[in-house]
């Protein structure tokens, strides 16, 4: 577990630590120790802990001109037991939120597993964001089914393109421009 790094190719665009804006802010990292755990097995340094006892997050960019965060996800997504999604909502969105932010793509490549709770938060992030939007990208497809059994899809977009789109090849702005452009399809067939 180790050994799974958050994505990096656009540390040179954008740095989290480096951003006033960001919840993660004057954030130091070690290259060679590691802390945190996930199942009792230690984790990556660069990855975020946000307050979730294993959920991990990377702000892998965010845009505030065009109102856009594209955040990378790791470990076990726990809203039953952990309610994870009031620490992820109140910690990260929202912070993000406070500054324009309403469009979050959530890469979720890394999530092990998904347990899903109330859908009290989601729905509170759904309003919160008003003409945005949330699309989750690359996850599992079992994460997936106990999205849907979680009835997420009231306020996530995910399934379809979004199960296997290429965005390690694209620079952010690209991937924000193709996913808004698949979320206008979804919303005017």
């Amino acid at each position: 577990m180790h050994e799974i790094e958050p994505f990096s190719n656009w540390e040179y665009l954008y740095d989290a630590a480096n951003d006033e804006r960001s919840p993660f802010f004057k954030r130091s990292y070690s290259e060679f120790e590691c802390h945190n755990l996930i199942y009792n097995y230690y984790i990556h340094p660069l990855w975020d802990e946000f307050g979730a006892y294993t959920l991990y997050v990377k702000i892998l960019y965010a845009n505030y001109e065009e109102h856009y965060a594209i955040i990378e996800m790791f470990g076990e997504w726990n809203d039953a037991v952990h309610n994870d999604i009031m620490f992820f909502k109140r910690n990260i969105i929202e912070a993000l939120d406070n500054h324009g932010i309403n469009h979050f793509i959530l890469i979720g490549e890394n999530i092990l597993n998904f347990h899903a709770g109330e859908d009290d938060y989601y729905q509170e992030w759904f309003d919160d964001i008003e003409d945005g939007w949330i699309v989750a990208l690359n996850f599992r497809q079992h994460v997936i089914e106990e999205f849907e059994l979680g009835r997420l899809d009231y306020y996530i977009a995910f399934g379809g393109v979004f199960d296997e789109l290429p965005w390690r090849n694209l620079k952010p702005d690209q991937l924000f421009h193709l996913v808004n452009q698949q979320i206008t399809k979804r919303l005017n067939p």
